[in-house]
C-alpha cells in the first residue's frame, strides 16, 4: 500500500473502529474514484483503497497499522514475546501436532476452540493497550507477536491447510 490505511480511507486512527464505519469510508472514497464521477480514476488509487479496507477490516492488521503509525516497534525487527508465552505455545503445539497426527477430530476441535478464545483475549488486550495513555508500544508489539502465533496455529488447524502453500507474511 502506498499510504497509511487510516489516511487512505479518511478515518481517525484507532483500534476500536466499527466495521460499518470502515465500509462507509471505503464506499465514499470508491464512489469518488468511479470513472462516471471522476473520469479516468487511477487504478493505483483504487488498489490502495482496497488494501486499506482489507487492512482495517482485519483487527490484527489494523493493530499493526496503528502501531506502525504511532512509531512502535516493527514486527520484522522485534520478535519479543510476553514472558512465558514461548514455553506455553510450544507445549500447545506439541499437543496439537499429536492430535493432527492421529487425525483426532475432537482434539482438533478442542484446540481450534482454544485458539479462538486466545484470539479474542489478544484482541481485547490490544484494545486496552491502545486505549492506555500513552499506549505502551513495546507491550503492544509483544502482544501482537503472540497473537500472530495463535493465528498461525488457527491456520494449521484448518482441515484444508496445506503446508506446501503456507503464507509467511
Amino acid at each position: 500500500m502506498t499510504g497509511d490505511p487510516f489516511a487512505v480511507l479518511g478515518l481517525s486512527p484507532g483500534f476500536d473502529l466499527d466495521r460499518q464505519a470502515i465500509e462507509r469510508a471505503y464506499l465514499r472514497k470508491a464512489a469518488a474514484l468511479h470513472p462516471d464521477a471522476a473520469g479516468e480514476a487511477s487504478s493505483e488509487q483504487a488498489a490502495d483503497l482496497n488494501r486499506a479496507r482489507a487492512a482495517l477490516a482485519d483487527s490484527e492488521r489494523r493493530a499493526e497499522a496503528l502501531l506502525r503509525r504511532l512509531g512502535g516497534p516493527e514486527k520484522e525487527r522485534d520478535k519479543s514475546l510476553p514472558t512465558g508465552f514461548l514455553m506455553e505455545i510450544m507445549e500447545v503445539r506439541e499437543q496439537v501436532e499429536a492430535a493432527l497426527a492421529e487425525a483426532d477430530e475432537p482434539g482438533r476441535a478442542h484446540w481450534r476452540a482454544w485458539a479462538l478464545d486466545q484470539r479474542s483475549e489478544y484482541e481485547r488486550r490490544i484494545s486496552e493497550l491502545f486505549r492506555a495513555g500513552p499506549p505502551p508500544l513495546t507491550e503492544i508489539r509483544k502482544t501482537l507477536n503472540a497473537w500472530r502465533y495463535v493465528e498461525r496455529l488457527l491456520e494449521q488447524l484448518d482441515p484444508e491447510y496445506d503446508p506446501a502453500k503456507r503464507d509467511f507474511e
